[in-house]
């Protein structure tokens, strides 16, 4: 770290990073200064000239602070420590100068704007502008733009801080967004009328900072004074995202990101943010029973009782599906191993995942070392479809001169990549490639990918990778598709021998929200969930549970990390907490489990694995490596087919419906001769 450098704020001495912009120095003082194009994780554009300050003993006039760095202060007289100013009559009059330029073409829509109430240009014209315009002129106006379903533009609002330029070009890394003209011509457009395609372009209407782009399906919805918000976890993919749930009565309205360095910054992907008009459709609010082939509504006594007495006495499996908490897979997990001698298993896709080994089914990594590696390799994965976040951190990562690899299916990941190869062979020659001490040397990081591991040769896949990352000295990290997977591994709920092994001579199948996975007849189905998925169609008995908005559960993320989700809304109808039902089950089979409520619960299950104690805590893995055996041939296949439909909730969603459809039509495109 450079040597600290003291300098004046105010009147106050603080020690500071020489390489730190003025405003980032202001910041460490605790000294507000006001900002419309200055983004923490942009690059600095320095062209909206709000956070001008004084630099005592500098020119006549105010200085941008974000443009400015500490070192390039001039020391005070007799070496005395640089001095700004924020405060100063030439300041205060800079920045009333400079809102009122903003405010020149901005159109007067205060009371009907969406952003009102969380408008930063609102809030910066109270605190530092002035109450009139010299300004007579008519208003400028401009054209709309059509970005697509999910952001909703009035340009003639904007005010060209560029930020969502920077954003799409930077982090999303799509180039369909740009400024073209000079002064008053200037004007943020898309290439050719083009709407975006990104995954993560949503995080544009978050960091405008007035009301020019906006949420398309939330628009004129509520207010934001209306909404009770609640800080949660994503369960869309595995990464873990936090999210802030906003609702309205029993209503979900919107879900905008947290900030958390170690897991998702303060960017979430498209699906994370607009999957909310899925929480609404296709519910399961009562139970059902089905009947001379048809499904009849039932009370819950009704329900629970055919259920128990199916279950009574006969060969019961358990599937965990991929939106459960780790309190749902740990009760079923208590209930049909240790209280009726079953089987349950939560690797539905049939991902060979190895049991009890924790370094290999999470790895040694974490998310946050990725921002510092050199050298990244992708085994079997696409990281834009699997986990558009940690997508643009591979992306930072890149952009910083880390070299990427990749074995596996090519795709546009919005970086450059060495393509080793596509198959299990260029999996082998890299695995046992002599690699020189200086690479050693270098942080890397191997990640796996589900598509790697759900072939039948799946282990030795996985140990493969195991090896490259011992022999290269990088750390392992597996990138999960399923939200629940990892906390389900933790608990335990998996069988030796996969889906196949669990569901062998299973006369009944407990099925807890596996939407994707093909049950054969045979077999009496209970499947508990939220919503009327092929799940639903192919049971006989429906318990109707919560969703993860509306009940409180621990996830654990992809890379181990134990987070608490908490409870935004309440389930519909006589939907109930997915714990809740597996409880007043086991006491309708004579095989009741030890706990009466949530804490109690989580008590029994941190009793069981220590380590979901640790809220937000990534525990240490210990090595185990995997004997490499000899794999199959054959290419790596896709984990993800679509993004927009991963899960039942995403798949009742008629937005996420909108925008698989425009995903597809757009790799159907055909492409003219060049």
């Amino acid at each position: 770290m450079a040597d600290l450098r003291k300098i004046i704020i105010d009147g106050k001495e603080i020690e500071v990073d020489p390489n730190l912009t003025l405003i980032q120095a202001c910041e460490q003082a605790g000294i507000e200064v006001p900002r419309f194009c200055y983004h923490e994780r942009l690059s600095i554009a320095g062209n909206c000239r709000m956070c001008l300050v004084e630099v005592v003993g500098g020119p006549p006039k105010p200085a941008a602070s974000c443009a400015m760095q500490v070192k390039d202060l001039r020391p005070g007289p007799e070496g005395a420590p640089s001095e700004i100013k924020t405060n100063s009559p030439m300041v205060k009059k800079a920045r009333e100068g400079v809102m009122e330029f903003l405010l020149i073409n901005h159109p007067l829509d205060c009371p009907i704007c969406d952003q009102g109430g969380e408008c930063d240009l609102q809030d910066q014209a109270m605190a530092y502008g002035i109450d009139f315009s010299r300004y007579r002129e008519p208003k400028r106006a401009s054209d709309d733009l059509d970005l697509g379903p999910l952001v909703e533009t009035h340009m003639t609002r904007c005010i060209s801080c560029t930020r969502c330029v920077r954003f799409t070009s930077e982090v999303a890394g799509i180039t369909q967004m740009g400024q073209t003209g000079r002064g008053e011509d200037a004007e943020i457009t898309s290439y050719l009328n083009e709407t975006l395609n990104s995954n993560l372009q949503g995080n544009i209407i978050d960091l405008c900072p007035v009301g020019a782009l906006v949420s398309k399906p939330y628009a004129f919805t509520a207010r934001p004074w209306e909404l009770s918000k609640t800080e949660t976890i994503d369960v869309m993919d595995a990464l873990g995202s936090n999210i802030r749930v906003d609702t309205k009565g029993r209503e979900v309205m919107r879900i905008l990101p947290r900030n958390n360095d170690g897991v998702n910054e303060e960017w979430i992907s498209d699906k994370t943010r607009f999957v909310w008009d899925g929480l609404r459709r296709q519910r399961l609010d009562k139970p059902y029973i089905r009947e001379n082939g048809k499904l009849r509504p039932a009370t819950w006594p009704e329900a629970l009782g055919a259920a128990a007495s199916a279950m009574k006495g006969k060969r019961v499996a358990g599937l965990i599906g991929d939106l459960a908490s780790a309190e749902a897979a740990f009760s079923l997990k208590s209930l049909i191993v240790d209280g009726l001698e079953g089987r349950v298993e939560c690797r539905t896709d049939g991902a060979k995942l190895p049991i009890g080994n924790r370094s290999a089914y999470v790895g040694t990594a974490r998310i946050a070392d990725i921002d510092d590696a050199k050298m990244i390799q992708l085994i079997g994965t696409n990281p834009r479809e699997e986990a558009p976040v940690l997508n643009a951190r591979i992306r930072a990562a890149w952009a910083r001169g880390a070299q990427v690899g990749l074995v596996g299916e090519a795709a546009d990941l919005t970086y450059d990549y060495a393509h080793v190869g596509t198959d299990r062979a260029a999996l082998e020659s890299l695995s046992s490639r002599e690699i020189s001490q200086e690479t050693k040397d270098k942080p890397s990081i191997v990640i796996v990918g589900q598509g790697a591991i759900i072939g039948a040769d799946g282990e030795a896949v996985l140990a493969h990778a195991m090896a490259l990352a011992e022999n290269s000295n990088s750390k392992l990290l597996i990138l999960h598709t399923a939200a629940s997977r990892v906390g389900a591994m933790d608990v335990g709920a998996a069988t030796h021998g996969g889906m196949e092994a669990a569901l062998e001579g299973a006369e009944v199948v407990y099925n807890l929200g596996a939407d994707e996975v093909d049950i054969a007849s045979g077999a009496f189905v209970i499947y508990q969930g939220s919503h009327g998925d092929r799940g639903a169609h192919r049971a006989d008995v429906i318990l109707p549970g919560a969703c993860y908005t509306e009940e409180t559960g621990l996830f654990v993320n992809t890379e181990g990390r134990p987070q608490l989700a908490l409870r935004a809304n309440f389930a519909p109808g006589e939907a109930k907490e997915n714990w809740a039902i597996l409880r007043a089950l086991s006491a309708e089979l004579d095989a009741k489990l030890p706990w009466d409520s949530l804490a109690a619960l989580r008590r029994a299950l941190v009793e069981a694995v220590p380590h979901l104690a640790g809220l937000d805590q990534v525990p240490e893995n210990v090595w185990q490596a995997l004997p490499v055996k000899a794999m199959g041939k054959g290419e790596f296949a896709p984990a993800i087919h679509s993004f927009y439909l991963t899960n039942p909730i995403a798949r009742a969603s008629t937005l996420m419906g909108e925008l698989a459809a425009m995903a597809a039509a757009r790799r159907a495109q055909p492409m003219a001769a060049e």
